[in-house]
């Protein structure tokens, strides 16, 4: 039977989608599911936020002149700290004890009994065996040059991290004040919920040389690229600690620790700071959809069982990603994870989160060889209700804490939804990533020779979304970069692109694959539901894949950063591309496309590979025919004068120069297919596109 405590009360997801009344007490049912474990959780005596607060209670924490560590472990029998203070054995006087008879851990240390700096671990035995093990809520991590060993490290500088406030000078805020500030900084920086253009970001592979960029030198050379390139949110990967560098930061082991090999948690900050003063959001890749296996630097076996944060069985087992499961009906493991997204809130000030891996997390099978094409798939028994839950629960206490907070859902089967009002059935995310887009044009360009690309089809995929959801568009993702697959650049060109972008060389495949990567990227800007996605290098046509140090490459990092010299050459054609990128953006800021309404389709025809579109009292005319330019062609338009005000055939954008600078065109009346209407005649150069604005 279902719990009518709480009815759905907000019924636009039926209006845009009257197919998902069928399903109405499933959503009501998941509603009460959140809203009854949100109960259980704070017991009615506090807010979810307050329940979200397990990492200023367990981990390490220096408190009224003493160290105070605490740990989670049911099925421990003794814990003891080991370390640089211990001589790495196991000492009477670092024996924690049980609290209460419960399943939590504790020890007081005088204030000499550690120091900054300080490499410790726990070593931690139960019924049958011991292990050592990183403290589940570690706040610092650091791996051992030589040895390739993970321990925890004591984290207490003499000062904290100064924050700047934009007032010109540099504090440490109180609790309430830190979160207020950050709040005016974030409406400060943008309309971040109706206009995200975002720049995905990889901290250890952004710099030029061969080895492991740093969190300081993104801060002093790329924030200044992608704030010059007109973007103003950056989405950071692989921030949560990670053992395996080439795991691009998903098999996360520690997950309140900032990635050592990056630099410290002060540069972090220090990061994160100059991206605000810049104007540009910092978002993270947040993953909680599994956990990597390691026992020692993970969670895997931590007290000596299986099933401590994860599923007992083989359910705890992710064997396609060889990994773990959490158990979302856990409370213990859902205040670990909440705490955790209030963590990286409150001490690194982020504005929010890319939830990674929600098909996983959704679904018992979690996505793997299912095609979703009925709405049943999204409401049987093989959705993990449990984890939906949290997801819901995890966007309440987000927005709670930051209500200007921003959460991003990676779910490729299309849940509806997902990014829905939770009062409505929803699950709260802010935005979902429209991921059928980029997989549309690598697809198109491995199958489909350009010459018979059907332009329905490509409109139909760039605008298929869910009305109720507000959505963010891209052309290829981070995946589609990673050795194993190419990107769209490396699609196009092949080896030309080696050998040919120079100024001076005139190349027909290089000359169309710059046609192509600027109409294939405008044409998913411009038709974007709310925002706009693009992974570092892609702007400008990086022309490596992307391959991390291994043991089959002799773990080299020859692959593993970004060549921004060749956007800087101006003896090369990559240029052109960064210059039309960054034009793309502030013409879509300038227009504020993005918080328009839908794109209106006016004209499409296949024959002649002709879009035209209209959006933001715009006009957009895209043809895609390779060689054939339309002299006087002929479309139905609102009646009215036009200026061209964009071109993607500039000469500046490495273009053909074919139209007139800020060209004027004027309708007239007349016949097109049989009826009466106010028509536009225009010129539409090959693989090129044209903006007009009504005067």
């Amino acid at each position: 039977m279902i719990n009518k405590d709480r009815a759905l009360t907000d019924n636009r997801l039926f209006d845009t989608d009257p197919l998902l009344r069928q399903f109405e007490d499933v959503l009501t049912r998941r509603l009460n599911r959140s809203s009854e474990m949100e109960k259980r959780l704070t017991r009615g005596k506090m807010s979810l936020a307050d329940f979200a607060s397990g990492h200023e209670y367990f981990g390490l924490h220096f408190q009224n002149n003493e160290w105070i560590f605490r740990e989670r472990a049911p099925n421990a029998a003794s814990i003891h700290i080991i370390g640089d203070m211990t001589g790495w054995r196991q000492k009477k006087g670092f024996a924690l004890e049980r609290v209460n008879d419960e399943d939590v851990w504790e020890i007081r240390l005088p204030s000499d009994a550690l120091e900054h700096g300080s490499l410790y671990r726990l070593r931690i035995c139960w019924h049958g065996g011991e292990g050592d093990r990183i403290p589940a809520y570690a706040r610092r991590v650091i791996q051992d040059h030589d040895t390739k060993i993970f321990n925890a490290q004591v984290w207490a500088p003499p000062s904290p991290y100064q924050w700047t406030t934009g007032n010109g000078r540099s504090t440490e805020l109180t609790p309430k004040q830190r979160t207020t500030s950050v709040r005016r900084s974030s409406r400060r920086s943008n309309g971040q919920r109706t206009n995200l253009f975002v720049y995905e970001a990889h901290v250890g592979m952004a710099q030029e040389e061969g080895k492991v960029g740093s969190y300081r030198e993104f801060t002093d050379r790329i924030i200044p690229r992608i704030a010059e390139a007109g973007y103003n949110a950056i989405q950071l990967m692989a921030i949560q600690e990670h053992p395996y560098y080439a795991s691009f930061g998903y098999h996360v082991a520690n997950f309140f620790a900032a990635s050592s090999r990056f630099g410290t948690p002060y540069d972090l900050k220090e990061l994160i700071d100059a991206a605000h003063c810049a104007g540009l959001l910092v978002l993270m890749d947040i993953v909680h959809s599994h956990s990597v296996n390691n026992e020692t630097e993970g969670l895997g076996r931590f007290d000596g069982t299986l099933y401590q944060y994860f599923h007992n069985g083989e359910r705890g087992f992710h064997r396609a990603w060889d990994s773990r499961c959490f158990d979302y009906g856990k409370i213990q493991v859902l205040h670990f994870l909440l705490s955790n997204c209030r963590f990286w809130l409150d001490e690194y000030r982020l504005d929010g989160f890319r939830f990674d891996g929600i098909t996983s997390m959704l679904y018992l099978h979690h996505g793997l060889g299912t095609d979703f094409k009925f709405y049943d798939q999204y409401f049987d028994d093989t959705v993990d209700e449990d984890a939906l839950t949290y997801l819901t629960l995890a966007n309440k206490l987000i927005h709670e804490v930051r209500p200007d907070a921003i959460t991003i859902a990676e779910d490729i089967s299309g849940m509806p939804g997902i990014a829905f009002p939770v009062a409505g059935g929803g699950i709260g995310f802010d935005y979902r990533f429209a991921m059928g887009v980029p997989d549309l044009w690598p697809r198109l360009l491995k199958k489909v020779p350009d010459e018979q690309w059907h332009m329905g089809h490509i409109w139909h995929e760039l605008t298929n979304r869910r009305k109720d959801e507000k959505t963010i568009s891209y052309t290829e993702s981070h995946d589609q970069a990673i050795v194993g697959d190419k990107t769209l650049i490396t699609w196009l060109m092949d080896t030309d692109l080696y050998d040919h972008m120079y100024v001076s060389d005139d190349t027909p495949k290089v000359n169309r694959g710059i046609a192509l990567h600027k109409l294939i990227r405008f044409i998913t800007l411009t038709t974007a539901g709310h925002g706009y996605l693009n992974f570092m290098g892609n702007e400008f046509g990086h022309p490596e894949w992307i391959d991390f140090p291994r043991e089959g490459n002799s773990w080299s990092y020859h692959y593993a950063r970004r060549q921004w010299h060749l956007a800087d050459d101006p003896g090369l054609k990559y240029q052109f591309l960064a210059r039309f990128d960054r034009d793309m953006i502030g013409f879509a800021k300038r227009f504020s496309l993005t918080k328009s309404p839908e794109p209106r389709l006016l004209y499409e025809h296949d024959k002649d590979k002709v879009i035209i579109f209209e959006r933001a009292s715009l006009l957009f005319a895209f043809n895609f025919h390779p060689c054939v330019s339309h002299t006087d062609y002929r479309a139905g338009v609102p009646k009215g004068r036009y200026v061209m005000v964009f071109n993607s055939d500039a000469r500046e954008f490495g273009g053909d120069n074919r139209l007139v600078p800020d060209q004027k065109h004027s309708t007239f009346s007349g016949t097109l297919w049989g009826q009466e209407r106010d028509i536009l005649s225009l010129y539409l150069p090959s693989r090129a596109a044209l903006v007009l604005k009504a005067l």
